[in-house]
């Protein structure tokens, strides 16, 4: 759609003045839900408590104290596990000491920048490629010489680990592991309404106008909600979501543009979905994704919803026998 709107106003002579005028526009006319909910997700099974592992940190490029989990585990791979979309790194709470405690992996559950309890500016990072930074950045701290590299991503925390293997992390990842992830807004795999996520589509088109002319001034604006239930945000970790994403949240954390080529460059995968996911259409994940690359492994559970997938035994399963 941003490729039409551009060769139109190129065709009709728009000039630097032009674009700018039509970009606020598009920005003004689609402002954030002042208190968007909804029960699009079923977060019932997800941990209530946040302190069953203990918060420590590390030191990102920025000089940031960014938040850690840590289990230690020697003689294993390093497994890094990157939580979904306006949650953080608890959501992994029981899987990661499972994964541990079996001397399968030396566990790192970060949450990501503007995620989390305390986050210098909820949902929002300073440029685009940030996060995939930050994991680099981690991976650098943690990694013991010859020790092999597993990533870990759900949701869109999935995506983002696409993003890295292509960009930050390029050819250091040994395997990675997907759980029903998020590719892109207009891939097979995403459904045409979603219950969880609510894109301000007027102000992202209006945005990435801004972004064709080097213009990133705006990227700080808010560009996509989520609905959470009543029940989360009215509970003990309601503090705890984060409930919008800016412009440049939203582009970093998912994979680029051209997500099929991010995903030509994956390594050797595990993919896992469940076939009663909410949020994608989890059953056309090999159609899609094996046009791109043959490096994955393909594994649709029967039953499972896009969050009860994490701590389902069949997916443990399947995850210790890729840590293997």
């Amino acid at each position: 759609m941003i490729d039409m709107i551009v060769d139109v106003l190129t065709a009709i002579g728009v000039g630097a003045a032009g674009y700018a005028a039509i970009a606020l526009g598009l920005i003004a006319s689609h402002r954030p839900l002042k208190d968007l909910r909804g029960d699009g997700l079923d977060f019932s099974r997800l941990p209530s408590k946040t302190d069953e592992i203990p918060l420590i940190s590390f030191e990102a490029r920025d000089g940031s104290a960014l938040p850690l989990r840590h289990l230690a585990c020697d003689n294993a791979p390093l497994l890094i596990m990157v939580h979904g979309s306006g949650w953080h790194g608890a959501q992994f709470q029981t899987l990661a000491k499972k994964i541990a405690e079996s001397g399968l992996a030396e566990v790192l559950v970060p949450d990501l920048r503007g995620h989390g309890e305390t986050p210098e500016r909820r949902g929002d990072i300073d440029y685009i490629n940030q996060l995939e930074d930050d994991l680099a950045d981690l991976v650098k701290t943690y990694r013991k010489p010859g020790q092999k590299l597993v990533l870990l991503g759900h949701s869109s925390g999935g995506g983002l680990v696409i993003r890295a293997a292509a960009g930050g992390l390029k050819g250091q990842i040994d395997h990675v592991i997907l759980l029903a992830p998020f590719l892109k807004y207009n891939a097979p795999t995403a459904r045409k309404s979603s219950h969880w996520a609510y894109p301000l589509t007027r102000r992202i088109i209006g945005l990435a106008l801004f972004n064709l002319v080097r213009d990133r001034d705006h990227n700080f604006r808010i560009s996509i909600q989520f609905k959470f239930p009543d029940s989360v945000l009215n509970g003990p970790l309601g503090h705890t979501a984060t409930r919008g994403y800016s412009y440049r949240m939203m582009m970093g954390f998912a994979p680029r543009s051209d997500y099929m080529k991010d995903i030509s460059m994956l390594p050797d995968f595990s993919l896992i979905a469940g076939s009663e996911d909410e949020a994608f259409h989890a059953a056309r994940y090999e159609k899609t994704m094996g046009k791109a690359t043959t490096n994955g492994q393909y594994h649709l559970l029967e039953g499972l919803g896009h969050l009860d997938l994490v701590d389902a035994p069949e997916t443990y399963a399947l995850i210790s026998e890729a840590l293997k």
